[in-house]
């Protein structure tokens, strides 16, 4: 069976996967922490829906120089 070649990149990685077994938590965490989360919370939507006022489709068309 001949060998896959493995790149340096890879190499690194998984070794330190290896030598630090924490980091994807760590990762997961950090994620949830910046990441995975509502923009806004959900009693607030229907709150902000509600205060949009309407624009109209070209804004700059009613400017007159």
């Amino acid at each position: 069976m001949a060998l896959q070649y493995v790149s340096e990149v890879t190499d690194f990685f998984t070794e330190l996967k290896a030598s630090r077994p924490h980091i994807e938590a760590d990762q997961k965490k950090g994620r949830a922490i910046w990441w995975d989360k509502l923009a806004v919370a959900p009693d607030e939507a229907a709150e902000l829906r509600a205060s949009r006022v309407a624009q109209k489709p070209y804004v700059y068309g009613s400017i007159k120089g």
